[in-house]
């Protein structure tokens, strides 16, 4: 029975919020969390989303797990199963040279030089040492509320690192990336695509770009070497486990519950109204939905002006196409030379310019010109996961592969035409480009379900279908914080700090900020 009173809402049960509900839980207090969806787990989801093969399943939101803090892990006393991608990046092209890198540094660094050069290798070790020792001082800041740049360096970063950490944060990915002087375009687009763009409403050269480089590059879990990694059982198996420990911690979660408005009374929060008309009161309430869904809650003058227009100046709408394949076969990549490693488990990048006499970045560029004009790029970036050959519990029993062409960027809203009208061709547009570096995948392909940014709006509940939900172009105190300024409101989804993604520290962050205020 869905209680009339709690100690505290969590309104949203992504991750994060599931996070939030284990610690406020363990504290003691009486805990309700209400996600409007049939489903917990926010866009940290496995579900069987393929009619034609409606028994095998996918990670359909997020696909990887790699920025969770292992610190977080041991305050929850929680353990997630992982699986190592080994190798981890797969740099394939139409008609020549390709990059597989795993752990065997040695082989790596022999493909970067007989690919490209020795310059290479001496740029991305020197990168790689850097984003290490970054890695290692700001650790500690992301289980702790946010401070600005400057203060975040002095507090965390060794002196040396100090100002090339405050101008990655606030600077482009290609500046960053050009402090290295690698000599292969195709390296510097890869590098800036996959760490850079990922997820992001912003082009190469655009300021804050290199934040969201840093963050992709955070990753610490146990064994994973600074790479992302599987979770077994895909993304809900996250969920699962947060769900579990907060049950047994005592929390309630009502799933297909929606929260149609925030009360206010007297400048103060006190429940929460369903969209069923029913109510349940309570002092605090904690926004593990997104910053601007939880904007559109409370009454209308409630919050700070000055944090309303903060987070209306940077709210964007997302560029991610997400499509779902389902294949009967593994592809072939013509690249690859007879007994190559297996490049599946690993992201494989598919970049525009990347043939023979291409130009990565001119192209790269050219296809950010075409989002930004409401244009479908003809030659888009790609990142194809097919995570069946590491996690093989995914897989049905006539041995479907689940795959993903997580495409960046679109348009949010094409400027001549519909998504519904452009949709199908786009696809076949999309299934060309993998022909072009895989020839016969098109026959492989036993069902296709495409998410476009209004589709992933739709399906995860996520404003605008920003799979940040703010874009990680904005950083640190920047983010939504995690006291609104509305008396008993907090925030604690990826709109906070540190970043969109499933790290789960906002969710941790914003438990202590209420344990704080109940000065518990």
């Amino acid at each position: 029975m869905l209680p009339s009173t709690a100690d505290v809402i969590i309104v949203g049960a992504g991750h994060n919020g599931l996070v939030s509900a284990i610690l406020l839980a363990r504290a003691g207090l009486d805990v309700v969390v209400l996600e409007a969806a049939g489903v917990l787990g926010g866009a940290a989801r496995t579900e069987a989303p393929f009619p034609r093969v409606p028994d095998l399943r996918h990670s359909t939101g997020s696909y990887l797990l790699g920025l969770m803090p292992p610190e977080l892990l041991r305050t929850l006393d929680v353990e997630i199963p992982v699986l190592r991608r080994d190798p981890h990046y797969f740099l394939p092209t139409p008609d020549g040279p390709y990059l597989l890198f795993g752990s065997d540094r040695a082989s790596t660094r022999a493909q970067m030089t007989s690919f490209f050069s020795a310059a290479d290798v001496k740029a991305d070790d020197a990168m790689q040492a850097e984003l290490a020792a970054i890695r290692d001082d700001l650790a500690p800041a992301w289980l702790a509320p946010p401070l600005p740049v400057e203060e975040t360096a002095e507090r965390y970063l060794r002196p040396a690192l100090r100002q090339a950490f405050a101008d990655l944060v606030r600077g482009s990915v290609a500046d960053y990336l050009d402090r290295f002087e690698f000599d292969s375009e195709l390296l510097i687009s890869m590098y800036a695509v996959t760490d850079g763009l990922s997820g992001l409403n912003a082009g190469p050269d655009d300021p804050g770009t290199g934040h969201n480089f840093l963050v992709h590059n955070m990753c610490r879990l146990p064994g994973a070497d600074g790479t992302w990694m599987i979770a077994a059982g895909g993304m809900g198996t996250v969920s699962a486990t947060f769900a579990s420990a907060a049950r047994s911690s005592g929390a309630k979660i009502f799933v297909g519950t929606e929260v149609s408005a925030i009360d206010v009374d007297g400048g103060a929060v006190s429940g929460v109204t369903l969209a069923d008309g029913r109510t349940i009161r309570s002092s605090v309430v904690l926004g593990a939905c997104d910053p601007y869904r939880l904007m559109d809650l409370v009454p209308e003058g409630s919050l700070p002006p000055a944090l309303v227009a903060r987070m209306r100046s940077v709210r964007r709408t997302g560029t991610t196409l997400k499509v779902n394949l389902a294949l009967s076969g593994l592809p072939s990549f013509s690249c690859l030379p007879p007994g190559a490693p297996s490049p599946f488990g690993a992201t494989i990048h598919l970049l525009p310019g990347s043939s023979a006499g291409g130009a990565p970045m001119a192209s790269l560029r050219a296809m950010w010109d075409s989002v930004v004009a409401g244009e479908l790029p003809s030659e888009p970036t790609v990142e194809w996961y097919l995570h069946t050959t590491v996690d093989d519990s995914l897989q049905d029993s006539a041995g479907h592969h689940s795959s993903a062409l997580f495409v960046q960027s679109v348009p949010y809203a094409p400027a001549a035409g519909s998504w519904d009208t452009l949709l199908p061709s786009y696809v076949e547009r999309l299934l060309d480009v993998c022909e072009s570096y895989a020839p016969g995948t098109r026959n492989l392909v036993a069902d296709v379900v495409p998410l476009t940014p209004p589709g992933i709006e739709a399906h995860f509940g996520i404003t605008g279908g920003h799979i940040h939900h703010v874009d990680n172009t904005v950083s640190f105190t920047d983010r939504m914080p995690y006291e609104t300024g509305l008396d008993g409101l907090f925030a604690g989804s990826a709109g906070t700090f540190p970043a969109g993604s499933v790290i789960g520290a906002a969710g941790h962050n914003a438990a202590r900020a209420v344990l704080s205020a109940l000065q518990r």
